[in-house]
Formats: structure tokens, sequence, C-alpha cells
């Protein structure tokens, strides 16, 4: 049996713009072409889709890096460069994206054959025809491309199931699953047999649906023991649960506070307490199980509820159990979507300039430094007029002035110095 795994990490890398060209016209009988510097194209960028022919993140077990094609250079001629194609990355349905640096939600991937784009590539940068005006005929730069940085993110899988099984350890989840459904998952008779999900779909009474075996869980469950948010994660997709009991008591544990217990565990975790449930007494073929019967309906009835009773070894009980699966199912609503979180922007979270002192010299540091040092060509009149006029614009000068700059003093910014001059 293949790898169940429902938890992965990867770094993928969307990619970079392509660089903007220098480049003048040249033609025979023409001294002084124009500049005709094409644009770069734009970088790949990183996708997903969700693959219902894929049931487990094992995949990313072994390969863990995706990078996007860069964006081509722009050429002579107008010739922009050629764009990056997407990379896309195939997920199991009901696969939550989040970024690992802040914890931020990026997509929720539940929807079969849904393609979403997770992160942008890279703007191209201009060619040096953008840059003509009419007392700068002869432009000697051009814009780089925009880079983009490796990003960390976490898969998380979450069962894509209608109706849950959920239940203490050993009381048949798996059983009843091979009863109801063509699934055929590994059945003994100890605990913790089931580790893994197991899906199967039941087709009955006009009505298909998929129903989850769910790997048994304990009590402090909530807080991670036993299977503990393994078993957990897979319970909030469903939209109905069948909590199964071992009626019988055959494990020496109380129906009565199995049931109770179970239902602690979950209302720890979150609100799956509120999540409906539909009771199923197995094991009805075992010594003691009408007694237990009687005691649990007692129990239940101020609940409002009752309990089926079964007997998955027997195969007997089933018709009643699985009708009123099929009644109640189509008045539940489907599961909401975990909402995207978006990304907190503005000057406050990540500013393109900002200056510091340190030892006398004056640092510009921020977002758009790296970008604006590679636009320059500092061997270039204009473009050392441009580079100055973008700093003026962005307010770098008066927040230089601001910080105590004068005539002379030092400025860093990148690898490059500079004088400052007013």
């Amino acid at each position: 049996m293949a790898l169940f795994v429902d938890k992965a990490r990867v770094t993928v890398k969307a990619g970079n713009g392509g660089n903007g060209c220098v480049s003048f016209h040249r033609e025979k009988f023409v001294q002084n072409g124009g500049p005709d510097g094409g644009d770069g194209g734009r970088g790949g960028d990183i996708a997903l889709m969700a693959d219902e022919n894929m049931h487990t993140l094992m995949d990313f077990r072994y390969q863990r890096r995706f990078a996007a094609p860069n964006g081509g250079d722009g050429s002579s001629n107008f010739c922009s460069g050629k764009s990056g194609e997407a990379l896309v990355i195939k997920v199991p349905p009901g696969t939550i994206v989040r970024d690992v640096a802040t914890g931020r939600v990026l997509a929720d991937m539940r929807v079969k054959g849904e393609t979403r784009v997770l992160f942008r590539g890279g703007r191209g940068g201009w060619g040096n025809s953008h840059f003509a005006t009419p007392t700068r005929q002869a432009p000697n730069f051009a814009k780089p491309g925009e880079k983009k940085e490796v990003q960390e993110v976490e898969l998380e899988l979450k069962s894509m199931a209608d109706v849950g099984l959920i239940g203490y350890p050993n009381v048949g989840k798996s059983t009843i699953l091979s009863v109801v459904t063509a699934a055929r998952p590994k059945i003994a008779n100890y605990h913790f047999t089931t580790l893994q999900p197991n899906l199967g779909i039941v087709r009955e009474f006009g009505q298909d649906y998929v129903i989850a075996d769910i790997p048994g869980l304990v009590e402090g469950a909530h807080e991670g023991v036993g299977l503990g948010h393994a078993f957990l994660r897979h319970v909030e997709r469903t939209r109905l649960l069948v909590h199964v009991l071992d009626i019988s008591g055959s494990e020496g544990r109380d129906p009565l506070e199995d049931f109770d217990r179970i239902n602690a565990e979950l209302a720890l975790y979150s609100k799956l307490a509120e999540r409906p449930q539909i009771i199923a007494a197995n094991k009805m073929d075992l010594p003691d199980s009408e007694e237990n019967l009687a005691r649990l309906n007692a129990h239940l009835a101020a609940q409002g509820l009752n309990a089926f009773p079964i007997s998955a070894a027997t195969r007997q009980g089933f018709g009643p159990l699985l009708k009123e699966i099929a009644a109640v199912l189509p008045t539940l609503p489907e599961p909401e979507p975990m909402e995207d979180e978006p990304e907190e922007t503005g000057d406050e979270q990540d500013p393109a300039f900002v200056v510091t002192v340190v030892k006398g010299a004056y640092h510009v540091r921020g977002a758009g430094v790296d970008r604006l040092i590679r636009s320059v060509n500092f061997g270039d009149k204009d473009s050392l007029n441009w580079f100055h006029r973008t700093l003026r614009r962005a307010g770098v000068i008066d927040m230089l002035r601001e910080a105590g700059a004068g005539e002379g003093d030092t400025i860093v910014m990148g690898d490059m110095e500079f004088d400052f001059v007013e």
C-alpha cells in the first residue's frame, strides 16, 4: 500500500522577469538610429491544480523544490523577451496551502480540477526605448526584470469526504467501511490498525457519497496525544459524522463514557462537536450488547438522538443506518472553504526606502533599492540624471535631509557609495 502523507513543506519560486535591452537602431546609411531596445518577458507563475487522481502528498517527499522559468531578456529591434510558462503543481483535492513564515492561508484547493495561481512571476524590465524623450534621445540604460524570492509553503491535506466514521480504536470502523463500500482497508484486532484515512463510495437509496474511515482517537487528541491532530484535521471537512461505538464493551470500556469522551475531544479541538452525528452501535452480535444498547438510548434521549444497532461482523442492521444517512446528508450545507488571507501591504510593512545612520554614513535600504541600482548605467550622464530624479520623486532626498545628511556626507545604497550633493 502506498505511503500516506498528509503534510509536506516545499520551496517554490516564481520566475524572474527578463531584463530590458539597451540597443540602438543600426542600418546602412543611418548614422544615429534611435533606441530600439525591447522589454523583458514576464517570469512564469507558480500555480496549483487540484488533481482528483491524487490522494496523498507522498510525491512531495521526493521533490521539495519547484521553480518556474524566468522570462527572456529583451533584444534589439523592439523585440520583447519570451514570457516564462507557468509551473503547475498538482495536489490532492482538500489541500490547504500556508506560508511557513507567516502562517497565512494562501489557498484552499477543495474543488476538484480547480487551478489557482499561488505566486505571480516577475514583471519584465523596460527596454531603453521607453526612456527616450525630446531632450534624452539616446538613453543608455534600461530596467532589469523583477526578481522573485524563494518562498517556503506548507501543504496540509484534509480528506474530502461527506461522511466520517469516528470512534475509539478497534470499534469496527474499518469493517463497517468494507461492508458498505468497495474499499478494502486493513482490518485486524488491535488498536491503531488504521493509521491513515480510508475512503470509499456508498451507492444506496439513489445517492452517491464519500465515506471515510478516519483513524481512531484517544483522550488528549486535541493536544496531539495518540494520532491527535493527524486524526482531527480529517474530520474538519466532513459534513456528517457517524459515531461508532463498541456497544458490547469488549475492550473493557463503557460505550456511554466513550461517547461523551470523544465528543469532549471534538469540542476541545474546535466546533466539531456541533457537527451532526448519527450513532452506530456496533458489535451487537456479542454478549451484553442488548443491555448496553438500552442504557445508551436512554442516555441519548435527552439529546434527541438514538443509536442504530448494527453488526459489522455479521453484516446486519445496515439498512436503517444507510437510509438515515441518505435522508440527513442532503439537508446539510457544503463545508465552508478556508478564506485566503490577504497579504499585508503598504509602506509601513514593506517600505521601498528607509534611511538609517551607521557610523556617520547614511544607509538607504528597502525593497526598491537593489532594483533601482541595477537600472542605472553609472557611466552614462543621462542615466545618472534619471537616477537622481527617481530618488527625488520617491522622497529619498527629503528623507536624507531629515536624517541630517548634508553636503559631502556619505550615502550608501547596496554596494554603492555616493557623496550627498545638494
